[in-house]
């Protein structure tokens, strides 16, 4: 992390860890039943800055394409003075593990391994000052539900996802999809699932502006078929039987009029999905063979032609992940470099052939791309030396003697990269930069969760402002309204 923090607590104590996670879960838990014993959010028509009118959009989608496990800048779209691997080399030395390439833009240079999306940087905005708060220990956590949430947890409320936000204030262009969809990732099986539940709702909205998840892209379409054999009678009859059981609930008492009624309604939308030709869309296995193996690099691979196909016809907000998985994918605590110059593999070709995809159909004008993580990384390990010898995640070296610890590994949120494409967002541009050498903080324009929140959403035509009253108190799309549209990534 990159400020001393008084109230910090030592995230390689596992006492500590525990007590904060309880907590935390506590308090996410808490927020959970207060959702679901709420009554319907009232929308606010004015605050104390006066009447609340929403601006005009410049897009009609949006795909958010989420780095999970914290994305190390240096090694993706921000590449710094580069060491290769030799033994002995001093870890405050290095900065960066992959050498910068060209791109499209002149002047901006990413790192080996990402040409395809080097060769469409021209298509949009590479943002290099993103920051978040330090927010202590268990970090993931809480950090992904910051960013996907814009509040910092645990909450009086369960906060909504914002693409419940768009799905609430906005609806889907078409009635028959889900207006917000999650791909990629599993919310069973992989540790510290409460936690990411906990942000993957619709939070105090209500069921029916919640998620439709789809942990495996090429499943997708069976997850919107009747059961093999069921005619539409059956299904029919099948669909009514599960609403007296909702009805007849024992748990109905602890469930308010409101959330009982969304419930219902997504119920509604679901039958309505499936009886519909529009379902073809999750169907991957449509796609033409050459366009399909552009995108086949890896499960977030298929997820962006997934999300493509979702947006051609009518969601209004994709979320496609690189997975959560503690110590997997994006969370490279140990085999950084490998683990990176795989994951490079997986995301290039894939959002490189979206966003052309995107421009090809006409779409991309108005569909705004969003690649981001909860936080970047540096190069020094995390832990006490000594600590625990035989876990790579926790060891920490002052010198490189192995492979494993070549890579960057600690979680760091002075500085971090966002790229935009579409929606409105500048073409060929570049805002705000992070320092040549350690601690490699922003330094110019830093763009905080909330102003990158008011971003995204001026430009879906939702004002920062825009709120609920909620328990009596007044909730916001951005935190307490406060979030500021950064104009100068606008086109």
């Amino acid at each position: 992390m990159n400020h001393p923090d008084p109230f910090h607590v030592d995230s390689s104590d596992p006492a500590s860890r525990a007590i904060l996670r309880r907590d935390f879960l506590g308090g996410l838990s808490a927020a959970g039943a207060a959702a679901l014993a709420s009554n319907a959010p009232r929308l606010l028509a004015s605050d104390s800055m006066g009447e609340i009118t929403h601006p005009q959009p410049t897009a009609d989608h949006c795909i958010l394409l989420w780095m999970a496990g914290g994305m190390a800048s240096p090694d993706t779209f921000d590449p710094k003075r580069y060491a290769p691997f030799k033994k002995g080399l001093p870890v405050k030395d290095l900065l960066s593990t992959f050498p910068a390439i060209d791109t499209a833009v002149d002047d901006v240079k990413i790192c080996e391994g990402l040409e395809g999306i080097a060769s469409i940087l021209d298509r949009g905005t590479l943002i290099r000052s993103h920051v978040q708060p330090d927010l202590g220990s268990i970090l993931h956590s809480r950090h992904q539900y910051h960013w996907h949430t814009g509040y910092v947890p645990p909450q009086t409320v369960a906060a909504p996802h914002i693409g419940a936000w768009m799905s609430r204030v906005l609806g889907a262009p078409n009635e028959v999809m889900p207006a917000f969809i999650n791909i990629g990732q599993r919310l069973e099986g992989i540790g510290e699932s409460e936690e990411l539940k906990a942000f993957t709702t619709a939070g105090f909205f209500g069921s029916e502006f919640g998620p439709m998840n789809l942990p495996y892209p090429e499943e997708a379409a069976v997850s919107v078929r009747p059961p093999k054999g069921m005619d539409s009678q059956r299904f029919a009859n099948r669909d009514r039987l599960f609403r007296r059981l909702v009805d007849a609930s024992p748990n109905r008492d602890r469930i308010s009029e409101h959330q009982r009624e969304s419930l219902l309604r997504s119920m509604d939308s679901a039958y309505r999905l499936l009886s519909s030709a529009d379902r073809d869309a999750f169907d991957i296995t449509l796609e033409p063979t050459e366009s399909y193996e552009q995108y086949n690099t890896s499960r977030f691979g298929r997820g962006c032609l997934l999300a493509r196909r979702l947006v051609e016809s009518g969601a209004r907000f994709v979320e496609v992940t690189t997975e959560y998985v503690p110590f997997l994918h994006w969370d490279t605590h140990a085999n950084g470099h490998e683990t990176t110059k795989r994951l490079h593999s997986d995301i290039d070709r894939p959002i490189a052939k979206l966003i052309r995809d995107l421009e090809d159909r006409k779409l991309l004008d108005r569909t705004l791309v969003i690649l981001a993580s909860e936080f970047s990384r540096d190069a020094l390990m995390e832990g006490k030396p000594g600590s625990n010898a035989n876990d790579q995640a926790t060891e920490r070296v002052d010198a490189l003697s192995e492979m494993k610890h070549y890579g960057l590994h600690r979680h760091f949120t002075g500085g971090s990269s966002v790229l935009m494409f579409g929606g409105g967002i500048k073409k060929g541009f570049q805002y705000g930069s992070t320092s040549p050498e350690r601690p490699l903080v922003a330094i110019e324009n830093p763009v905080t969760i909330e102003d990158l929140h008011a971003t995204i959403m001026t430009m879906m035509g939702i004002s920062p402002r825009t709120g609920y009253e909620i328990e009596g108190r007044p909730f916001y799309v951005t935190s307490d309204g406060k979030g500021k549209c950064v104009n100068e990534l606008l086109g």
